[in-house]
């Protein structure tokens, strides 16, 4: 297993990345947006053009976002470790998709775009039905011992496909064996003698228990990371080799944004490169670039207003 060192210095080089990424492309395009306070200040993006437009999501995607009222209630979720970060920008506190490094605005960006959720490459990819609408935040509903249901919530539920989405997370959380045998069907799915541990500490939770809530709803499950995060691709195989059904760990899989942005439309293509460095495989973010502008003069970001890129408050 990946050292504790190494995990947490994947997560920061990660981070680092995606922060630079945006300072730049937020003071190029004069986005409005701020910054958090700490030794490695994130990239707080403000919504402008009257709530229209955000400079933490691509056009296509934000537009489809505030035009449905169940993916517009997701820009309103409060940042847990920002809730008191607060912008001359704006009255409000940070929210979670308004940080330059959510998870959560990342899969929006992507599963929100029209053109994403139509292609039939991306549908095979996930193994999707045709029918199969997106849905954020989705309860989970994970069987627990007395006939009680945990209320966690599912990342995006796609038709039968649960997704959980990591970015910049040091890990996938950590559980004493008390809490995890809370869950009904613990055993019946796992071999707790696989399962990633040290003593009585579970590693790799959130993993479990999605795999359990595919268990319990007939689902199948995927884990969508990026490729520059070794030690998440490592815990997902710690934890998947415990899975005692094989149907259920045929139906279990890890993608990575990079194999991902491969079936997407060039547009959202480009805007991955720009903004988070997600190149697909056999590429690099230079030729991809190059061939978005062949292809058209103004594929750059469409210019804001200027913003003052003042520190929150």
């Amino acid at each position: 297993m990946i050292s504790a060192p190494l995990i947490v210095g994947y997560a920061a080089a990660l981070r680092g990345e995606l922060i630079e990424r945006s300072r730049e492309l937020a003071e190029r395009s004069k986005v409005p947006h701020s910054f958090t306070h700490g030794e490695m200040p994130a990239v707080i993006f403000e919504s402008y053009e009257g709530g229209r437009a955000h400079g933490n999501f691509i056009p296509a995607s934000y537009r489809a976002i505030i035009a449905d009222a169940a993916w517009r209630r997701r820009l309103t979720k409060v940042h847990t470790h920002l809730a008191k970060s607060r912008s001359p920008l704006r009255n409000t506190r940070a929210c979670e998709l308004d940080s330059c490094t959510s998870s959560d605005a990342l899969l929006m960006n992507i599963f929100c775009h029209p053109r994403a959720t139509k292609s039939v490459s991306l549908r095979a990819m996930l193994g999707l039905d045709e029918n199969a609408a997106p849905e954020f935040g989705v309860r989970a509903r994970v069987p627990l011992v007395g006939a009680k249901f945990d209320r966690t919530e599912v990342d995006l539920r796609f038709g039968d496909l649960l997704i959980e989405a990591k970015l910049t997370e040091s890990d996938f959380q950590s559980k004493h064996k008390n809490y995890l045998e809370s869950y009904r069907d613990l055993k019946d799915v796992f071999d707790l003698k696989l399962l990633p541990r040290k003593g009585e500490v579970y590693f790799g939770y959130q993993l479990i228990r999605n795999v359990l809530a595919a268990y319990a709803q007939d689902c199948s499950f995927c884990v969508l990371a990026d490729a520059r995060r070794p030690d998440l691709k490592e815990m997902w195989y710690s934890v998947l080799q415990a899975v005692k059904p094989v149907t259920l760990r045929l139906r279990s899989k890890m993608l990575t944004w990079q194999e991902l942005a491969e079936v997407l439309p060039k547009d959202l293509q480009l805007f991955l490169v720009k903004k988070y460095g997600i190149v697909r495989a056999g590429q690099t973010e230079q030729l991809i670039v190059h061939r978005a502008s062949a292809r058209s003069p103004r594929i750059a970001a469409a210019s804001a207003r200027p913003s003052s890129g003042r520190e929150a408050r």
